[in-house]
């Protein structure tokens, strides 16, 4: 039997450096709850049950859980709480636990991924398809147009077709903004008031007696729906962000 070497070993740096475990107290893995922030979870047992996970962060599994571990693939694979899960050579460090056991199914690249909420905030889909800035997510629209997702983005999992992911070279040529429900085109991010106006109203003269109200929704910038008022600015995203502008005619 190998001596203990050390309080604990993380799987994390046995999986990088491509080495077994080594014989230790404890063995350090990752673990997030209801989301893709993973902290730092130690268990005794290199091959620990489900309880034993859970207990590793403090929850009671007399509470609805679900609990995956993430495969080398992407795939999440459940671990129910009688079950093992072997660390030693599965390269397997990160997990993830709902509070529920509700389940919503998705793919990511051909990825199996579930996920216990009805809503996913689209930057854990980018934390999960492990892209870097040249690349995005995007949703596949079956016999249509896939439609790039930005990461601040809140998708709803119980809409229809809000179920496969695939990620691609992220889109670049220009901005596509809807102005009183007609797309338009704009070249960057930042658009101001009277961008909006002109695009709302290109035939009216310039420095009339004519007043213009805006509101917005789904901009890329904080907050995400408002008015705009005149002078002001915010950013867009690629495709999505809504206009409604409206004018009055001083007598």
């Amino acid at each position: 039997m190998n001596p203990i070497q050390d309080d604990f070993d993380d799987i994390g740096e046995a999986i990088s450096e491509n080495r077994q475990l080594k014989a230790a107290n404890r063995y350090r893995i990752v673990v997030a709850i209801d989301n893709v922030n993973f902290q730092p979870a130690f268990v005794s047992d290199p091959v620990p049950t489900g309880r034993q996970i859970l207990s590793a962060i403090g929850l009671d599994d007399r509470d609805e859980i679900t609990l995956c571990a993430i495969l080398p693939s992407g795939d999440f694979e459940d671990i129910r709480l009688n079950e093992t899960f072997d660390l030693r050579g599965r390269e397997v460090e990160r997990f993830i636990v709902f509070r529920t056991d509700r389940e919503f199914k998705l793919t990511l690249d051909d990825r199996q991924l579930k996920w216990g909420k009805s809503t996913i905030e689209a930057n854990a889909l980018y934390a999960l398809s492990g892209i870097g800035p040249e690349q995005a997510v995007f949703l596949e629209v079956r016999g249509g147009n896939d439609r790039m997702i930005e990461p601040d983005e809140l998708l709803d999992l119980t809409d229809t077709g809000i179920e496969h992911f695939i990620t691609a070279k992220r889109l670049v040529q220009g901005y596509t903004i809807i102005v009183n429900s007609l797309d338009e085109s704009v070249p960057n991010k930042q658009v101001t008031f009277e961008q909006v106006v002109q695009l709302a109203f290109p035939n009216d003269p310039v420095g009339s007696n004519i007043i213009y109200s805006m509101t917005y929704r789904h901009a890329a910038s904080k907050p995400h729906a408002g008015e705009l008022a005149e002078g002001g600015v915010i950013e867009v995203k690629h495709q999505g962000t809504v206009f409604n502008v409206t004018k009055t005619i001083q007598s």
